[in-house]
């Protein structure tokens, strides 16, 4: 007899529910400081490569600082790496609103955005990397359903009230995102992790190298999260929003200022992923994990041809919706793959090698885009890009036959909750 799935199990979880609110609240802080950046970049400079060193002067930290966060976030207590991070992201939204206020000169605003980003970097391997100690093993799949639900609810709420407050007051869109990071940081404070292992100190390059070891050594993990490198360093649409809302897709019909349209369009991909996730959260674990990841990456990339080839701003928000549908599935196979196929103190380090992954592929592919739209233009910058998703696609289904492969997730956490056992 089968036991009867519990779609709520991990949000019975006390600690775990604290940390979804609080982590959520810093997240819509992030979105509203992201979509303000973005409109007052191209508001005060008229060209999309403006666009594209927002995202390249956050990259850099990215590529330059996870690593060796990774190696801190396997050696020092997380919490406090996590708090140390996000007081200097705070410091860096209060001086973003101060010279946004002044009219500082831009390459200012690309400095502070370069400082933001590097604090952020700091503690990130290691929040997720506390992820999977707050619920038992059995319960991972379910709970990274929930936080991608609840990631993409306040990607919804984060651009939608950043599109009418940038519209009121500009600057306070980066007050709320700083307001929110200090939020957590009290929250982070008094948690109480479970008792983990960790590495002892020693030479960091020599500790970096066996976590990027461990990723090539891994098919499965490698195939995973490179997968999403290249589907999203084409695909970044979304540091495009603010041209196509100004000057592509037709706003007449629905009576929208172009900030508005701006909001909802970036809250869109956000709009479908939390319906997604919100049914995929009360449905039993996933099967054909494989398949379904490939699968959904096509879909992502489809879907952002068809954005970009659209006029019409309905279409258009259904095509960036199904962008974030299909993406997080994706996010839930990949966040259970990386994670459950990866010890504790080792944790830091993977986390870090996914995050150059993944999260530099946003800021480089919002780079990427921003060029090839001031080479060619826009319309091109997208399609281009979507087509490019698609044969990436194609390829890693071949260079790739374990992630291919992939049945039900359950089977991971199992082997990970056997090994936890054996040692």
């Amino acid at each position: 007899m089968h036991k009867r799935h519990d779609p709520y199990s991990s949000l019975r979880v006390p600690l775990f529910r604290r940390y979804l609110i609080a982590s959520a609240l810093v997240r819509m802080g992030t979105a509203a400081q992201g979509l303000a950046i973005g409109w007052e970049v191209y508001d005060r400079t008229g060209q999309a490569l403006s666009l594209g060193m927002v995202g390249l002067v956050q990259a850099i930290p990215m590529l330059l600082l996870t690593l060796p966060a990774g190696y801190l976030a396997d050696v020092f207590d997380r919490r406090k790496l996590m708090m140390l991070s996000l007081a200097g992201a705070t410091l860096a939204s209060l001086a973003l609103a101060v010279f946004s206020w002044y009219q500082m000169p831009v390459h200012w605003m690309y400095l502070l955005l370069f400082l933001d980003s590097s604090f952020l970097r700091l503690g990130w391997p290691a929040q997720r990397a506390i992820a999977p100690l707050l619920v038992p093993d059995a319960l991972f799949e379910n709970a990274a359903k929930w936080s991608t639900s609840l990631m993409q609810i306040t990607g919804i709420a984060g651009p939608a009230i950043a599109g009418f407050v940038i519209a009121f007051n500009l600057q306070a869109a980066y007050l709320l995102s700083a307001v929110s990071s200090a939020a957590f940081i009290l929250f982070i404070s008094t948690m109480v992790l479970p008792p983990a292992s960790r590495i002892r100190g020693g030479n960091m390059f020599a500790q970096i190298a066996v976590g990027l070891r461990f990723v090539r050594d891994q098919p499965l993990l490698l195939g995973a999260i490179s997968l999403d490198l290249f589907a999203v360093l084409l695909g970044g649409a979304v540091y495009l929003l603010p041209i196509f809302a100004r000057e592509i897709i037709d706003l007449g019909p629905v009576g929208l200022a172009p900030e508005a349209a701006l909001g909802w369009l970036r809250a869109a991909p956000a709009i479908g992923a939390s319906i997604t996730a919100l049914a995929i959260a009360h449905l039993p674990p996933i099967r054909r994990a494989g398949k379904t990841l490939l699968w959904c990456v096509a879909g992502f990339g489809a879907a952002t041809i068809l954005f970009g080839l659209s006029q019409n701003f309905w279409f258009s928000l259904l095509m960036l919706a199904l962008t974030g549908a299909f993406d997080n599935v994706s996010m839930v196979i990949r966040r259970v793959v990386s994670q459950m196929g990866t010890p504790n103190e080792m944790r830091g380090r993977v986390q870090a090698v996914s995050a150059i992954f993944v999260g530099a592929s946003n800021e480089i592919g919002g780079f990427e885009s921003g060029l090839v739209a001031q080479l060619f233009n826009p319309v091109f910058s997208v399609v281009s890009g979507g087509i490019g998703t698609l044969l990436v696609v194609a390829a890693w289904t071949g260079f790739f036959p374990s992630l291919r492969n992939l049945g039900s997730l359950a089977s991971l956490t199992a082997r990970h909750s056997a090994s936890n056992q054996r040692e």
